[in-house]
């Protein structure tokens, strides 16, 4: 049987709280655990695939919620549906982003994996056409509740965090799964460059600010 019917309406965007993000991290495991770069950078054909992205997720929410970057859920009453991660214009991420969360990825996915997550963090920061921008980091929707419209709930309320700073020049998101691509496309995100990192291409899209409704 399918999922029951969801009402729209009674699905809220609210920023997580700590005993929200366990859940997040499940939620956004099922996400990318297909994804081609995730796959590569933790190294799917090795044994511990699956402990090392769950790590890694973990780590990186953790490392979020620290750094007071926005985590933003959807939910219907007390269940969380769907998750947003997103680092705000001129938080130093990169080969320097959080000296914390290096060191616990470094023994959690390893040098290969972490080496090439900084990686792709340098290289989409050369590319995005902007110097103050927000960058969506993860999103997910929970299976059972996939195509019913929550993804776009969630793009509206990451343009919200854009709109409101008024600083912001624009969100970034570098996509690597290809379906993705149409689902960005429809949010007015443009395709900024195709980007290889390790032995994966991507797409590095970017929603400007300037004509935005």
């Amino acid at each position: 049987m399918g999922a029951s019917p969801l009402a729209i309406e009674d699905v809220k965007a609210i920023y997580l709280a700590a005993e929200d993000l366990k859940i997040a991290a499940s939620i956004l495991y099922q996400a990318y655990h297909d994804d081609p770069l995730f796959m590569d950078i933790f190294q799917i054909d090795k044994e511990g695939y699956e402990s090392r992205l769950r790590a890694a997720i973990r780590e990186e929410l953790n490392s979020f919620w620290v750094a007071k970057q926005p985590m933003v859920g959807l939910f219907e009453g007390e269940r969380l549906l769907a998750v947003a991660c997103v680092i705000k214009p001129d938080v130093c991420f990169g080969a320097g982003r959080f000296w914390h969360w290096r060191l616990k990825m470094l023994l959690t996915a390893g040098f290969f994996g972490t080496r090439q997550m900084v990686e792709k963090e340098q290289k989409v920061k050369e590319h995005v056409p902007a110097k103050h921008y927000h960058m969506l980091s993860f999103i997910g929707v929970h299976p059972d509740h996939q195509h019913r419209g929550l993804g776009h709930i969630l793009m509206q309320a990451i343009d919200n965090l854009m709109m409101e700073d008024e600083g912001s020049e624009g969100v970034a998101v570098y996509v690597t799964l290809p379906k993705c691509l149409a689902f960005f496309a429809d949010g007015q995100y443009q395709l900024v460059k195709e980007l290889q990192v390790g032995h994966i291409k991507g797409h590095l899209m970017f929603r400007s600010k300037v004509g935005s409704v």
